[in-house]
């Protein structure tokens, strides 16, 4: 029964778990942690589930999940509900929260525990907030942000007046914690969606994670932290403007980025930065940059210990080489990179390569042999990456699909590029990639003149009313 006091009845203190704690039966709680992640990462979702969160989920300090945690336990036992795994139904606990009346009884504090349900809508400001809603979950809100309405995506002052800066603030590991997961959650609505419509909301987190870089008081141990997390912030919103064609607006979003490694003296963000300037450039008709940065990508990461990130950019030369029309140049880079591959996975491997697996090696190899014309290759890989393809990457499969379909039109096989450029066409959904787009467009125009071959005149009657609709 819930203990009375001079404001009306106060909650129960929280009961722990029973049924978590069984279900994890003899594994400790850092195995039962990898377990979770792994269940998540098999329907798409990412959890950054650890022994401390295991541990906060049987002592009842997490009463019910958050969302993306919900849907890894159904996954994990789908015949049970949350409250069959000894949860609190969510109702039941907003309800809770939001009963009138005076404040609990207060509770000791428990260093550096996070809240599971508030970082969930920490991230969600992030990512779909303006700055003014996002300064105000952070707790950075000020006079000057009062104003606006919360919500509203509105752009940072570029040089606001004094009265406007907010006063110095102190940033710790939660709103650290909430930057990294917006980026963890942009990775994963990219790898479903492609970039154009998240770029802008991106762009908007960005500016944000500057002002509590520029403008909060933290520790060194912080700062180091929300210096990498900046610049990966910046890194993926560059990544979000090459994906939608704004070439430009991508390599000043990769300088920032850069600027903020050097800066922080960081090699595995310097590492992780050349990879995606080597890219851009390659795409942007540079190869010699291209070369240029994926070899300074390599020197930054040699002392890393990530077989698995020299291995791509080991990749991002090869594509360099072979725009070079440089043959053995690319064969000496790919036999590099099949080599660094096969050495497999390990601790050291950035968490932002978990798209760099088979599928991804193989679809940059067709990138290779397309550009040096050499078609069958080309194909064969191509084939071969979107076999390979987890389903979850559902841009990455319109991607090698549209590949294909150009690697076949190379080929001169008119059938199977327009066989192929329909299959693009159906996957394309909910993907909003320019890229991708403007791949399927050139295969398109070159095929206008072939509508005599029926695959070629379904491509583009699918192409064209896709088109319309957009």
């Amino acid at each position: 029964m819930a203990a009375t006091g001079p404001g009306g009845p106060r909650p129960a203190p929280d009961s722990p778990n029973a049924v978590m704690r069984e279900l994890r039966g003899d594994l400790s709680a850092g195995e039962f942690a990898v377990t979770v992640r792994r269940a998540a990462r098999e329907i798409g979702e990412h959890v950054s589930c650890d022994a401390r969160y295991v541990g906060r989920i049987e002592s009842g300090a997490i009463r019910c999940p958050n969302y993306a945690y919900e849907r890894v336990f159904r996954h994990m036992w789908p015949d049970r509900s949350l409250v069959d795994l000894g949860f609190t139904p969510r109702t039941a606990v907003r309800r809770r929260a939001g009963e009138a009346g005076p404040p609990p009884a207060p509770v000791p504090a428990v260093p550096h525990h996070r809240d599971e349900e508030n970082d969930d809508v920490r991230r969600r400001t992030f990512l779909t907030g303006g700055s003014t809603a996002l300064a105000a979950a952070l707790g950075l809100d000020g006079p000057a942000a009062a104003a606006d309405r919360p919500g509203d995506p509105q752009p940072l002052p570029a040089a606001p007046a004094p009265a406007a800066v907010p006063a110095p603030r102190k940033v710790g590991a939660a709103e650290v914690s909430g930057v990294e997961q917006a980026v963890r959650d942009i990775r994963l609505l990219d790898d479903a969606h492609g970039a154009d419509a998240l770029f802008e909301l991106a762009g908007q987190s960005l500016r944000s994670a500057y002002v509590l870089l520029n403008d909060g008081e933290y520790s060194a141990a912080t700062e180091r932290r929300l210096q990498a997390c900046a610049g990966e912030l910046a890194i993926s919103v560059g990544w979000l403007a090459h994906d939608s064609n704004r070439l430009a607006d991508a390599r000043s979003f990769y300088s920032e980025a850069l600027a903020t490694a050097r800066m922080a003296g960081d090699s595995a963000l310097e590492a992780h930065v050349f990879c995606n300037i080597a890219f851009l450039a390659r795409d942007a008709g540079r190869p010699r940059e291209a070369l240029r940065a994926a070899q300074a990508g390599q020197a930054a990461a040699n002392g890393l210990g990530s077989d698995r990130l020299l291995a791509l950019l080991a990749l991002r030369e090869a594509g360099g080489w072979a725009l070079l029309q440089d043959r053995s140049g690319c064969d000496r880079a790919l036999a590099r990179a099949y080599g660094l591959f096969d050495r497999g996975v390990c601790a050291a491997d950035p968490e932002w390569m978990s798209f760099f697996g088979e599928a991804e090696l193989a679809g940059l190899e067709a990138q290779c042999w397309s550009a040096l014309g050499e078609w069958d290759r080309a194909s064969e890989r191509a084939g071969r990456a979107i076999a390979l393809q987890d389903p979850h990457f559902v841009r990455n499969r319109v991607l090698y699909t549209a590949e294909l379909a150009h690697d076949r039109l190379g080929r001169g096989d008119l059938a199977g590029a327009g066989g192929h450029g329909s299959a693009a066409v159906a996957l394309l959904g909910d993907v909003r990639s320019a890229r991708i787009r403007g791949m399927l467009a050139g295969t398109a125009r070159q095929l206008r003149g072939h509508r005599a071959v029926p695959e070629v005149a379904g491509f583009l009657d699918a192409y064209d009313g896709a088109l319309a609709a957009a």
